[in-house]
């Protein structure tokens, strides 16, 4: 049975493993140190957000990260899906869409107005896994810069 449990300090080496599979796929740096300490701090900062590791039984599928900000333009709290990964072994059993089913449940249930989520563009199973979930992309383009 696919289960859905917050994650704890324990289950940070097994997140931070499969981090460095998911990041690896695009061949973003990943700097494991910086990860585990900040696992330690989310954790310990609710108001951060929520992780979770996606199990059957005792097999560890995939993981899932939400943090939270609150936006004027999106009418109060939001929650990013920051991270969803489901194991090369476990794709294709629609694990995918129990996830967002399950983060949207949550997120609702914590009142935000909006859910938001980044996608490689080259990620076409997620990109229709997301629009049959209800997703639209944004017409506005992300921006950043790296600070201290």
């Amino acid at each position: 049975m696919i289960r859905f449990d917050k994650l704890t300090v324990g289950d940070i080496p097994s997140i931070v493993a499969m981090m460095e599979t998911f990041y690896a796929i695009d061949g973003y740096a990943m700097d494991c140190d910086i990860t585990i300490d900040n696992f330690d701090l989310f954790i310990n900062n609710p108001q951060f957000g929520q992780a979770w590791l996606i199990r059957n039984g005792e097999d560890v599928l995939g993981y899932m990260v939400v943090t939270y900000f609150f936006s004027f333009e999106f009418k109060g709290l939001v929650g990013l899906l920051d991270e969803l990964f489901v194991g090369e072994k476990a794709r294709g059993m629609g694990l995918g869409k129990l996830a967002v089913e399950f983060v949207t449940s949550y997120l609702e249930s914590k009142n935000c107005k909006m859910i938001l989520l980044e996608v490689e563009e080259h990620n076409e199973r997620a990109i229709h896994l997301y629009k049959k979930s209800g997703f639209v992309f944004h017409p506005r383009k992300f921006m950043r810069k790296h600070i201290n």
